[in-house]
């Protein structure tokens, strides 16, 4: 029996409330060498829907994991149907004010790196520069046979040319780019393999139940030995792949901001959790440290 992936998180133990209080935040950017870690809520403001916040997509729908993927053709059939809608409309948003304002905070010499849980893209987008994709980007595919990368635009239109007239009506996008279409949605679509050696094509993202490459943990633990402070934006920090360096980051004695609507999993290592919308809340430390507002950014 297959052990299922953490996909949700219940708090065993109070914890303090959310405060609305920005200054802790203002100060921890105001001194530098913040390393942003950031999550699903950062995106919310650009139309893709979180994981675990209110109206997350984890309510209504189960992400594809690692071992189901690659354990038959028909869940691989009915990943690739659901991604290749989704990926139409995900590839249509754009940044919001809290990618604006954190490529603004960089610019500005105040963060140390920027790690982000998101597989969307949206932080290059903003203008932020060496950003570390932990669970990778959906923009590249990648070969489980020969390792081959390839564009995610060249296979859309692969899967396109295969299954001409498909256009089903989706009930929703989630943060991985999958939209939610039933069994008969799904029908006898054609998933196309590698063209390089015909193998099997996965995104070159991190599906629940799969590992983050170690070369790329140990980069973001670096940069955690590195920063001064680590600023968490919009992630239930529920899985450990994100908790991780929340917990080193404290062992550490290094101060952890969250910036969460609800609670996380890392607010017993945190010396706040704002509980404010990101943009909002990002826009308003911009301007007390006198940066021009994310939307003139």
């Amino acid at each position: 029996m297959r052990m299922r992936p953490t996909l949700s998180w219940t708090p065993t133990e109070d914890l303090p409330p959310g405060s609305t209080d920005l200054e802790p935040v203002a100060e921890a950017l105001s001194t530098g060498g913040v390393l942003v870690l950031s999550g699903a809520g950062l995106s919310t403001e650009s139309g893709i829907p979180d994981y675990r916040g209110e109206g997350g997509s984890l309510n209504r729908h189960t992400p594809m994991t690692y071992q189901d993927f690659t354990a038959t053709a028909q869940a691989r059939r009915r990943y690739w149907a659901r991604s290749h809608l989704g990926w139409r409309t995900f590839g249509r948003a754009r940044p919001n004010a809290g990618h604006r304002a954190v490529a603004a905070f960089a610019r500005h010499g105040l963060l140390s790196g920027v790690i982000t849980q998101n597989v969307d893209g949206l932080h290059q987008a903003a203008g932020s520069e060496d950003v570390v994709e932990l669970h990778g980007s959906l923009d590249r595919v990648v070969c489980l046979s020969c390792g081959a990368l390839s564009p995610r635009r060249e296979l859309a239109r692969r899967l396109e040319e295969a299954n001409a007239g498909f256009e089903p009506v989706a009930a929703g996008i989630n943060p991985d780019g999958d939209a939610d279409l039933t069994d008969e949605q799904v029908g006898d679509f054609r998933v196309v393999p590698c063209a390089v050696c015909g193998g099997v094509l996965k995104p070159d993202v991190v599906f629940f139940g799969e590992a983050v490459p170690p070369r790329r943990v140990e980069h973001c633990r670096e940069l955690v030995r590195e920063a001064a402070s680590l600023l968490v934006l919009g992630s239930s920090l529920t899985v450990m792949s994100g908790l991780r360096f929340v917990r080193q980051a404290a062992r550490a004695g290094k101060p952890v901001l969250i910036v969460n609507l609800d609670p996380t999993r890392g607010d017993r290592h945190a010396v706040t959790r704002v509980a404010l919308p990101l943009g909002t809340a990002l826009t308003a430390v911009a301007g007390r440290l006198g940066i021009p507002g994310p939307a003139g950014v």
